[in-house]
Order: structure tokens, then sequence, then C-alpha cells
């Protein structure tokens, strides 16, 4: 029998991650675009980006983030192939809202210990959702931590590289007082707010992820892991046929403190809570923790995953193309001139059922 080399017996697996690697080939392949060379394995991805020369002036823009404390309800589940969603959705449509086009992501996963199976299927989950947000799992890392991390933890982030033409930049500066703003709905949770939902569902009220709660139709984990909802391409396809001015990812924080970031001084905008329902899973945190309303508007998308604020005149042709690609959308407030003051957001009403 061989003797375990000192690495090994330091806590890394090197035979473990070349496993992984292979186990996750495929599956990144897959997703590769044309202008990808060569494959995985090496100490660099390589992007042929003569493509660019098509363009009049081309803007690079990237973004960096992670799965935060949804790694832990997965982990608890012991379900893996969902998560990439989840990191694709939280960089790419960073991305998208500046009508840049998505060309490539990098991940990183560090963990305890290597289980090859389950880095396969978190790097497939996350290839998966790069192909239906038309960008090319270029490479990545996987890190074995022993003694930083429990053999049982990990940890997921990437980053992820798009172009947009300059003149076609979407901001605040397009926008304009006679603006609408219309919403697009949010699969769920998506990736933001976990800290406080985890504190509220399994700390304080003692719930355990299998328990059957009929306001969500299915198991507490099974809701709280659903899949943040990618919107890169059937965004990018909107922005090309209808004018939109600035596009909010409605990621943590909120829907107000998101979209003001996206609105220029002397702009207010006034939303109305009535315009929509947020899914059962936002009153069900709010209402078990005894939380007010500002405070889960303050964390929660509250079932908003995007707002883009357009023109009237395009809210007809947005909403028809949001519907068909299966994109719930609806106009949930307007914008108002209020020379000399600061960006404003607020939401007024009573969400239906509230």
């Amino acid at each position: 029998m061989a003797a375990e080399n000192a690495y090994a017996a330091a806590g890394v697996d090197i035979a473990a991650g070349e496993r992984a690697v292979e186990l996750m080939k495929a599956s990144v392949a897959a997703s590769h675009r044309p202008e990808v060379l060569g494959g995985l394995g090496g100490f660099a991805g390589f992007f042929d980006a003569s493509a660019l020369a098509g363009y009049r002036r081309p803007v690079l823009a990237t973004s960096t983030d992670g799965v935060g404390t949804k790694v832990a309800i997965a982990r608890a589940m012991g379900v893996y192939d969902t998560i990439g969603y989840d990191l694709i959705g939280m960089l790419v449509d960073d991305l998208v809202v500046t009508g840049a086009e998505p060309l490539f992501v990098t991940d990183y996963i560090a963990c305890g210990k290597v289980h090859p199976e389950r880095i396969a299927a978190i790097v497939g989950g996350i290839a998966a959702a790069c192909t239906a947000a038309g960008a090319a799992l270029l490479g990545g890392e996987t890190a074995e931590h022993p003694g930083l991390m429990d053999p049982e933890d990990f940890d997921v982030a990437g980053a992820t590289t798009g172009v947009v033409e300059y003149d076609d930049i979407l901001g605040a500066e397009r926008v304009r007082p006679d603006d609408v703003v219309l919403a697009l709905a949010a699969s769920g949770l998506h990736s933001n707010g976990y800290s406080l939902v985890r504190h509220v569902l399994l700390d304080q009220a003692g719930w355990k992820l299998d328990r059957e709660v009929e306001e969500l139709g299915t198991s507490l984990g099974d809701a709280l892991l659903t899949p943040t909802r990618v919107y890169a391409k059937e965004l990018l396809a909107l922005i090309r046929h209808v004018e939109v001015h600035s596009i909010s990812h409605i990621t943590g924080g909120g829907l107000a403190n998101n979209l003001v970031r996206v609105i220029p001084d002397g702009i207010g905008i006034d939303l109305d809570r009535s315009t929509w329902t947020p899914p059962a899973v936002f009153s069900l945190v709010q209402q078990v923790g005894k939380l007010p309303l500002a405070d889960v508007e303050a964390t929660l998308n509250q079932g908003v995953g995007m707002a883009l604020v357009l023109p009237e005149s395009s809210v007809a042709k947005a909403i028809e193309l949001s519907e068909a690609a299966g994109i719930h959308a609806w106009v949930a407030g307007a914008a108002v001139a209020e020379p000399g003051a600061p960006a404003r957001v607020s939401l007024h009403g009573t969400h239906p059922g509230y």
C-alpha cells in the first residue's frame, strides 16, 4: 500500500481535486461560446476578443459576487446543482442592467474537503446557468482549506466580464420625469437576505427544512432553495427592441435601495404596492418574525427581480416581450420631477392580501 504523501496527510487531497475536474469537464465545455480557446485544465482561460473589433467603442464591464448564506441551505438539503443559478444570477445580471452582454465567467469554490461529485454538481449548475445567460464558463478554481473550514463546508463566488457599446450604456442620466417603472417578477428570494430568513425561520421559529408549509405549497427547504431567475438573455433581447433608460437589479437592500441607484438627482419615483402580491415566502418571513414591513422591504426583493425605467411608449412592447419569455411584468410606478432634490424612491399603498 502506497504511503500517504505529506500534503494528503495535511488534509489536501490532490487526487480528489483532479477527479472533480474530470467530472466537470463536460458540463463546462457545454457552456462554451465560439470565442473560447482551449479546454479546461490550463493555468488561464482564453477568450478570442477579435469580435470586439466590430464595436465602435467597446466598453468592458465586470462584476464579482457570491451566493452568500444560501449555501447553508444547499448543504443542509444535500442539493448542489441549483446554487449555480444563484451565482450566475448575481453576476451576469449586474452586467446586463448596464446594457452589457456577458461574455465569460470564472468561478471560485472554497471547501473544507473536496468531494468530487459535490464539486462537479456545483460546477454543473454554474455551467448550465452560464448557458442560460449566454456566457461561457471560462475557468475557475477549487481550493481545499482543511483546518480553516469544516470538511462539509463550502462557499461559492465568481466574476464575470461583459461588453457594451459606449453609446448604448444604460444609466441614470437617461431617466426622464415622465418615465414609468416596469417590474419583472422574481422567482423567489433569489440569493439575498438569507441571514435574515434563516434567523427568523430556522433559529427563532425552530422550523425544519423538511417542514411542509401550506402557504408555500412545498417544503420550507425547497422554497428557500428556489434558484435565482437569470434574466440576461431575455433582458438583452428586450433592450434591443424597445427604448429603456435604466435598469436596476433588485438584490440585497431591497427594491427602493437598488432602484434609487439608477435614477438621477431631481427625479423621484413613487411605487405602488397594490400593483403586485409578493410570493408567500415574503409575507411568511414578515409574519413569523413579526417584522415591520420597512425591515423586510429594506432586505428582501419582495417579488421583484428587475425594475426597468423606460418611457411610457415602450411599456406595451416591453410587457409583451417579457411575458412571451415567461417573465411576468407589470407597471409598478412612475417618475416625477423634483428639481433640486436628491434622487428618491418611495413605496405607497398596500399589497393585495396583506
